[in-house]
């Protein structure tokens, strides 16, 4: 790894019931060789690309989002909608290192050179969002089927729609209900806890606390990706919510915990 011009670094951050845990980029980015670049794909916290470099400053470090889908990854990264590169200084160098890292990418549709902090939140903003639009697509197939109204022909119209398009219109998917997978439920918790970190509104709050609730929610309901729901808010809220509900005492707790 050390000899290599261009290093890609896709490795686990997870976020826990301790908050964002950045330890294992911070620790094989060391592998990086001098004057060499590295690209953070992982997703990672705005301004951290810079607090890295500023501890790596004999490498070039820039962060360039990853947007996949888990079942369809290998077509994904082959085939990108965008190809995104933060870079954390705006100088000629760094603009020459981010270009020559462009042209070894898949060509995309749309490509941009940007500060690394707008690329890091380019990432949660994707993801956050996707996480907002599942709940709505549970919540809307919860009322339908309060009535006489037929979800599938609901579904199909709406997915028929070009400014909604088919993508989390599917109340269940896969083994269950809820925003599941690798990354929706460690980056919606680490994007509410900056939110209320740097941001904080009572409103803004609020709305964040109850889509969480609602996703843990439907998550426990149907029983799935419990293993990943532990990783991020711990053994408590498994083994303490029998009814299938989280708890406002849990919340609190864990926010507690967080320092929030």
């Amino acid at each position: 790894i050390a000899t290599c011009d261009i290093v890609f670094i896709a490795v686990p951050t997870p976020t826990t019931p301790e908050g964002f845990d950045s330890s294992i980029i911070r620790h094989v980015i060391k592998c990086v060789g001098k004057g060499k670049i590295a690209v953070i794909k992982s997703t990672i916290l705005p301004e951290m690309t810079k607090s890295i470099q500023e501890e790596n400053p004999d490498i070039f470090v820039m962060h360039s989002p990853e947007f996949l889908s888990e079942a369809t990854a290998a077509h994904d990264a082959a085939n990108p909608d965008r190809n995104i590169i933060g870079i954390p200084k705006d100088t000629a160098i760094y603009k020459e290192k981010a270009e020559l890292v462009m042209s070894v990418l898949p060509p995309a549709p749309h490509s941009k050179i940007c500060d690394s902090t707008s690329a890091e939140f380019i990432k949660y903003g994707r993801n956050v969002l996707g996480y907002f639009r599942i709940m709505f697509t549970n919540m809307l197939y919860d009322l339908a089927q309060t009535s006489s109204a037929d979800w599938q022909a609901i579904q199909e119209a709406m997915s028929a729609d070009p400014d909604n398009g088919p993508k989390y219109m599917k109340p269940v998917h896969k083994t269950g209900r809820g925003a599941g997978g690798h990354c929706f439920i460690k980056d919606f918790a680490a994007f509410s806890r900056m939110y209320k970190e740097h941001v904080g509104d009572a409103h803004g709050n609020s709305i964040l606390d109850s889509l969480e609730q609602k996703n843990l929610e439907l998550l426990l309901s149907s029983k799935k990706d419990l293993d990943l729901l532990e990783g991020v808010y711990g053994k408590d809220l498994i083994q303490n919510n029998n009814n299938d509900t989280p708890t406002p005492d849990f919340f609190l707790k864990l926010a507690r915990k967080q320092g929030i």
